[in-house]
This record gives C-alpha cells, sequence and structure tokens, in this order.
C-alpha cells in the first residue's frame, strides 16, 4: 500500500508518501515501511492567502502524479481558539483534500492524538519525540522537521490502522 500523508496549514504543509509491504499471502514475515518523499511545502509571509491554496493544491497533485499514493491520510481538524485559524487551517486542509479527491483517492482523517499514540505510544508525545521516533521507525539518516515528520507519523498511523494482525487504536478508521 501506498499512502500520501498531509499536515494541513497554509505556510507549512507537512507531506509525506510511505509504501507499506506486506509479505506474500500465507506466510511469515516482517512488515517492512519506505519513506519514499516527504518535505514541507513553504508558503511564504508576503504570499496572500488565495496563492497559497493555489501553490499547496498544485503541490499535492504533483506528488500524488509523480508517486501514485493509493490512499490519502491527513491529521483531522484540531481545536484551536482563534476563529480566523480555524478558517485559515480549514482553507489549506480544503485545498489538500481537493489534489487528493480529483485524483480519486479515498481519504482517511486522523485524530493527532491517535497518530501519537500509534508511533509513540503515548497521545501527548511532544514534535520532537514524534520526529525522533519517524528517523527510528523508517530508518532515515536524518531526523525530518517538524511538519514532515507529522505527516510521515499519519502516514504510518495509517498503514498500522490497516495492518491484519495489529490491534486496533480507536476505531477502523472510515474515508471521509
Amino acid at each position: 500500500m501506498r499512502v500520501l500523508a498531509i499536515d494541513p496549514a497554509l505556510r507549512n504543509t507537512g507531506y509525506a508518501v510511505i509504501e507499506q509491504e506486506l509479505p506474500p499471502e500465507g506466510r511469515r514475515g516482517k512488515i517492512v515501511y519506505r519513506a519514499l518523499a516527504y518535505g514541507t511545502i513553504r508558503n511564504q509571509p508576503k504570499l496572500r492567502q488565495s496563492g497559497c491554496l493555489v501553490r499547496i493544491r498544485e503541490q499535492i497533485h504533483d506528488l500524488v502524479t509523480a508517486h501514485a499514493p493509493e490512499v490519502c491520510a491527513v491529521e483531522g481538524v484540531i481545536y484551536v481558539q482563534s476563529f480566523k485559524t480555524a478558517i485559515t487551517l480549514g482553507a489549506a486542509r480544503g485545498a489538500a483534500l481537493l489534489a487528493a479527491a480529483e485524483h480519486g483517492l479515498e481519504i482517511f482523517e486522523y485524530a493527532p492524538k491517535r497518530v501519537k499514540q500509534a508511533v509513540v505510544g503515548r497521545g501527548a508525545a511532544d514534535k520532537q519525540q514524534v520526529a525522533f521516533m519517524m528517523r527510528a521507525l523508517l530508518g532515515l539518516t536524518e531526523t525530518p522537521e517538524p511538519d514532515a515528520a507529522d505527516a510521515l507519523a499519519i502516514g504510518l498511523a495509517h498503514c498500522y490502522a490497516h495492518e491484519p494482525n495489529r490491534p486496533p487504536i480507536g476505531d477502523k478508521p472510515t474515508p471521509i
């Protein structure tokens, strides 16, 4: 399975493409995870919101075209105290989801605490812990920056949620 994972934000959208390789059917073996691509879509502070949204959509479109993921996993909506921040975050999320949906990808949503629980073992883990675990679990040569690490964690959580013999953390996710 190949997963496009997205941690949406207007100025710094984290993305990752994770591949999960299961052993051949009927055989025992190790499940292998690979990070095929990861990083952050950075939008400059001087770029207007509309320009940021177009750029997010274009970059996600390019990732889907280049890596042909089968599904998309995205961080769920988080509680924010500012109405303006919520609207801005929702717009960035919408641009990313639109790009995935235009390619016919099923989109799954994961709460931040659930992602952290799945990959770190603690729902209240901080960003440094998540980044360290992504480096360790995926065999990366360097620790990813926070937004990319969050996207890697979202993708890995999706893989874990769809592993045949792994106990679930919460309800089985359904496409949005």
